[in-house]
């Protein structure tokens, strides 16, 4: 099986360096499939990671999540299951051995319809998990996935397959190590589903300020088991999480705009641009003006990629 394995991460390696003629993160003919290419070391990498299954073909990439770190490689695959804000970074590249990955993002409504149409069990009572994990990747999983990229070399096959290869890698996520928790993401009234309407009113409000009794009610909670299943499963209280997508939103903007620092505060939420500062420092190792003039130096006056600086690749 192990002989297998490296023979399909292989010819995997080789179909996205095929449909790769450049770095970054290139979006494929099949819907909400994506490679990514990176012949160097990365930039720590700032973004909020969609509901998506990554693999890592080639290469070696960390993440982190709060506190914890993950890191993984062509023996696993990581599955963020909700809205999360990270910071990723490729730790093993080189123009010789190039950092190959792809990325399949899925819904909520995918989930639930894999789950409706198998004999998967599980209830809505689990205890709520961690929204991001990393797992071993299986023969089983790694050949529907391989099949699914293969499609590109068919693209007329793509309409008709690609919606049926999907289903497959999601199933076989759903029976693998990860599958319960997986699952709780669609199961309407589990701990995990009620989270979810929290996590993204925060993402879309990010600049308001932080109102723990609507989203607390909204998910059908008292106050404090909101605080804990929400910490529960994205490793940070809302307060943490709210702070992570106001300071990557400023550092966007610093980046693609001729903007004033405090200017930049106030428009992603801060009353004060002195605890907007202090904060920045604390995520991002320098102030403001000092983080964005590095940044642009160390890319030598070329474009500015959102993927690369900005955010980093999601997988």
């Amino acid at each position: 099986m192990a002989e297998e394995l490296k023979k399909q991460q292989l010819e995997l390696a080789n179909l996205i360096e095929r449909h790769t003629d450049h770095d970054g993160v290139i979006e494929t003919a099949v819907p909400s499939l994506f490679f990514i290419r990176y012949s160097n070391l990365t930039e720590p990498g700032y973004r909020v990671y969609k509901p998506s299954y990554c693999f890592i073909a080639q290469g070696l990439k960390e993440v982190w999540l709060a506190q914890e770190r993950f890191e993984y490689g062509p023996a696993d695959y990581l599955i963020s299951s909700m809205n999360l804000p990270v910071i990723g970074q490729v730790i093993r590249a080189s123009n010789d051995v190039p950092y190959l990955s792809l990325k399949l993002e899925f819904t909520q409504n995918q989930i639930l319809e894999v789950l409706s149409d198998s004999d998967f069990q599980t209830s809505a009572k689990e205890n709520p998990k961690r929204a991001l994990f990393v797992g071993q990747i299986g023969l089983s999983l790694l050949d529907a996935t391989l099949r699914l990229a293969r499609l590109l070399d068919n693209p007329g096959d793509i309409p008709y397959l690609a919606p049926i290869y999907i289903k497959e890698v999601l199933y076989r996520l759903l029976h693998g190590q990860y599958g319960v928790a997986l699952a709780q993401i669609a199961l309407e009234g589990s701990s995990t589903f009620r989270i979810r309407e929290g996590i993204d009113q925060i993402i879309k409000n990010f600049d308001k300020p932080l109102r723990i009794d609507e989203l607390s009610e909204m998910a059908n909670m008292g106050i404090s088991t909101f605080h804990r299943v929400f910490k529960e499963v994205t490793a940070m209280s809302p307060i943490q999480f709210q702070k992570q997508i106001r300071l990557q939103e400023a550092r966007r903007i610093l980046l693609s705009e001729s903007a004033d620092a405090a200017d930049v505060a106030f428009r992603v939420g801060y009353e004060s641009a002195s605890q907007f500062s202090r904060e920045y420092v604390r995520m991002f190792g320098s102030p403001p003006k000092a983080d964005i003039k590095r940044l642009k130096e160390n890319y030598d006056g070329r474009p500015l990629s959102t993927e690369q600086i900005f955010t980093g690749s999601n997988v």
